[in-house]
């Protein structure tokens, strides 16, 4: 009776939300949508629609992603051993890749920079220059270059915190301030949003190679080419 009663409210919630996805779906699209966004433009902040729309308009939305990844950071390195974030043998040792290192992480450390400052005015932005900063981050440590940072201890903790509590700092000061939760005073809404997206480059790029350097580590070995199986 318990496992009928399961499978019946699991039933209805899906017939719930394929009904308000079919109701969405059917809504018509404000025409006037595009026409705001483009009067609104000069007072976000910044000259790139998606931008202005993710930081500034619909600024929620990027608060409770970033939140979402945080929460995702911590429980993979909370799931991971601890060897797996600190112990050097785990790196690659290989001559070549540390030769590709000297030219590819300045390159993509600037191409990282780029990104996040292009952000305001064409596609770029945090999300994206946290993901090289990430990749960046990837390269050195496959490399076997010492990564302090991403031992546990209050470096890894700030970089994973910081990009969410800058953002929520700025709501909450904006708030106490007089103007509506997210929303930013007009001659500092492009300095406020440059602070949350440098800060919500660290965090992202600190999350994405916490994962990584956490994922779990096995003793197999592929088999050599050309080897039996």
């Amino acid at each position: 009776m318990r496992l009928f009663v399961t499978l019946l409210a699991c039933a209805g919630l899906i017939v719930a939300l394929a009904a308000a996805v079919l109701d969405v779906a059917g809504a018509a699209v404000s025409s006037e949508l595009p026409e705001q966004l483009r009067a609104s433009l000069e007072r976000s902040g910044v000259e790139h629609p998606v931008t202005a729309v993710l930081l500034n308009f619909r600024s929620y939305d990027t608060l409770l992603e970033i939140g979402v990844l945080v929460i995702a950071g911590m429980a993979g390195i909370s799931l991971a051993s601890t060897n797996s974030l600190e112990d050097p043998a785990l790196r690659s040792a290989d001559s070549l890749l540390y030769a590709l290192q000297r030219w590819f992480v300045p390159v993509m450390l600037l191409l990282a920079a780029y990104l996040l400052w292009a952000g305001a005015y064409r596609p770029g932005g945090a999300f994206q220059a946290g993901a090289v900063l990430a990749a960046t981050g990837v390269l050195m440590r496959l490399g076997g270059l010492p990564m302090a940072f991403i031992r546990p201890g209050i470096l890894l903790r700030l970089g994973l915190v910081i990009g969410f509590a800058v953002f929520l700092l700025v709501a909450v000061v904006g708030a106490l301030m007089g103007e509506a939760f997210l929303a930013y005073p007009a001659t500092m809404a492009g300095l406020l949003i440059l602070t949350i997206e440098v800060a919500l480059t660290l965090s992202i790029g600190m999350i994405l190679l916490a994962l990584f350097v956490a994922a779990p580590v096995t003793d197999e070995h592929e088999p050599e080419e050309g080897a039996g199986s």
